[in-house]
């Protein structure tokens, strides 16, 4: 009664400190640009950042990589940035920054105290009208992310993993890839090549920049039409997505890694879209299953049990397709096939009858602390609103999505358990030593 009666009290508070809504405007420049703005004015600090709409499932099948080697490529230099010079004008500044690639989309960003925010706006405008795309750039950038290949997918234990989910999970849609791409068709490549990805893809009609933090939103306004007005207008981008047949059938299929001595196995679901509800609700199911050491999964198979030395839950939310994983690492000789069964006699508890009451609002705790967690700096709201709006069209989710995670019943995570989880609709994938070949 007690714990319970603690759940209500910090249910209570998340939703007082959620009552802040996160204000914005947004607005479109005439070459197609979206922009959204965030007035802050509580801390002298600024996030700019700019979202391009191209990930890795934009490549073609012989030239994989090309997303992510322009989040390296386009810090390379301008027309007016010296080659080597855009870190060192950031940090002299009082700046930070970074860069991403998934699937779906590339994100820059600049953290700055505010009185930096014309460098910031400078610096993105720089990157998106007069990138330095040359020889010398290409090729510094191609060692760079064989490197970094090489550091975090070829040596490190388990980093081909995700990468033989996909292969096996995917048919016809290029999430069968890897993000990071196969290094020949970097080196395959031409320079006219990698200038037509960026003519094609790196334009303001298929970006959206964000400025949030301490900003007058007029002169901001004012700022983004001065470096970003100017910039051309690209040719639409026009996609059609690959359709996968469902799964059926099971799949199998087996992977060897040399960095690894423990074997793991995945249990590998194709899902809907991030778009969906039923994308939200396996959230929940997920969090239910294996986030947290008091977690169904953890308690039953690592705690009691003592079957596995890690199991996990997660759902993979892309804008195209998703891809809900359950994994586990045995504990000692414990066949992997025990794995999978163990994991099975869960997901067929929550099919078969409702989760307590109390797990229910334990989860709705959780999600609360999520989404405010999510928007406590000015960093997370930049990255939120672009990403509410690159995918749902809706960058007001900021505000209304919690409530979309709150109507989710216990019902509803039972239905969605069974129309999705069943071992017919499955990738089983052993992850195996190279020694036990």
């Amino acid at each position: 009664m007690k714990e319970y009666f603690s759940y209500i009290i910090i249910s209570l508070f998340l939703v007082g400190v959620h009552a802040q809504e996160v204000s914005f405007t947004e607005y479109d420049l005439d070459n197609g640009l979206h922009v959204i703005l965030h007035q802050d004015n509580t801390a002298p600090v600024v996030t700019t950042s700019v979202l391009y709409h191209v990930g890795a499932k934009d490549e073609l099948a012989d030239r994989t990589g090309f997303a992510h080697f322009f989040e390296h490529l386009l810090f390379e230099g301008t027309k007016n940035i010296e080659r080597g010079e855009w870190f060192s004008i950031v940090s002299s500044n009082g700046g930070k920054n970074n860069a991403y690639t998934n699937d779906d989309y590339t994100y820059y960003y600049e953290v700055f105290p505010s009185n930096n925010l014309e460098l910031g706006l400078w610096l993105e405008s720089e990157r998106m009208l007069h990138p330095v795309i040359n020889k010398i750039g290409v090729d510094t950038q191609n060692e760079v992310v064989k490197e970094e290949k090489r550091l975090r997918v070829d040596n490190s234990p388990y980093g081909k993993f995700f990468e033989n989910v996909k292969k096996n999970l995917f048919i016809n849609h290029p999430y069968k890839h890897t993000t990071i791409g196969e290094m020949q068709h970097l080196d395959d490549a031409t320079l006219d090549e990698f200038l037509a990805f960026n003519k094609k893809y790196y334009v303001p009609n298929n970006a959206i920049l964000v400025v949030a933090g301490d900003i007058q939103v007029d002169k901001t306004k004012k700022m983004i039409q001065d470096y970003f007005g100017d910039v051309p207008r690209g040719a639409e981008v026009v996609r059609t997505v690959a359709v996968e047949e469902p799964i059926t059938e099971p799949l199998t299929a087996k992977a060897y890694d040399s960095n690894i001595q423990i074997p793991a196995v995945v249990a590998a679901y194709r899902m809907p879209s991030i778009k969906t509800r039923d994308s939200r609700v396996l959230d929940m199911i997920s969090a239910y299953l294996s986030d947290g050491n008091s977690s169904k999964l953890y308690r039953k198979m690592v705690d009691e049990e003592k079957m596995a030395l890690q199991v996990g839950a997660f759902n993979v939310s892309q804008e195209d397709y998703g891809m809900y994983l359950i994994f586990g690492l045995p504990l000692g000789d414990i066949p992997l096939q025990s794995i999978i069964t163990g994991i099975d006699e869960e997901v067929v508890k929550i099919q078969k009858e409702l989760i307590t009451e109390k797990d229910y609002q334990k989860l709705q705790n959780k999600f609360e602390a999520n989404f405010v967690d999510s928007n406590s700096s000015v960093e997370g709201i930049a990255n939120s609103l672009a990403e509410y709006y690159a995918f749902f069209g809706d960058t007001n989710l900021i505000n209304s999505e919690i409530e979309i995670y709150r109507s989710i019943s216990r019902e509803e995570i039972q239905e969605v358990a069974k129309k999705y989880l069943n071992p017919n609709q499955r990738l089983v994938l052993d992850y195996l030593p190279e020694s036990s070949k």
